[in-house]
């Protein structure tokens, strides 16, 4: 299926979902959650970090629209984005923790490099 997985979520649980996850990992650093959404958040992630490489009003406008907290999108031009100012993308890194005892899932760390 080219493009995004659907996570077994309507459309607009899911984008919250997703925005949620990717604002949690941007504020922390680091989030445990399912593989699935790891790697849709991984790609939201990374497109953020490399929009916050060009620090612009533009930009900044962008971001947030994607991430309601403005501390957040601070965080990201002023801390987050300089430290990978070199590199050319992989921002993130999955680390595999092994099944969820409830339904098997496979659980994840999600954090950044």
């Amino acid at each position: 299926m080219p493009g995004y997985r659907k996570l077994g979520r309507p459309t607009a649980h899911r984008k919250a979902m997703l925005r949620n996850l990717v604002t949690d990992l941007l504020r922390e650093g680091r989030i445990q959650t399912t593989d699935c959404r790891a790697k849709e958040a991984r790609r939201t992630a990374e497109k953020l970090i490399t929009l916050a490489k060009t620090d612009n009003l533009h930009n900044r406008r962008q971001a947030l629209a994607y991430i309601f907290d403005e501390t957040v999108v601070n965080n990201l031009f002023e801390e987050i984005a300089p430290k990978y100012a070199e590199r050319e993308g992989g921002y993130t890194r999955i680390l595999k923790l092994g099944p969820r005892r409830g339904d098997g899932a496979e659980v994840v760390f999600l954090e950044l490099v």
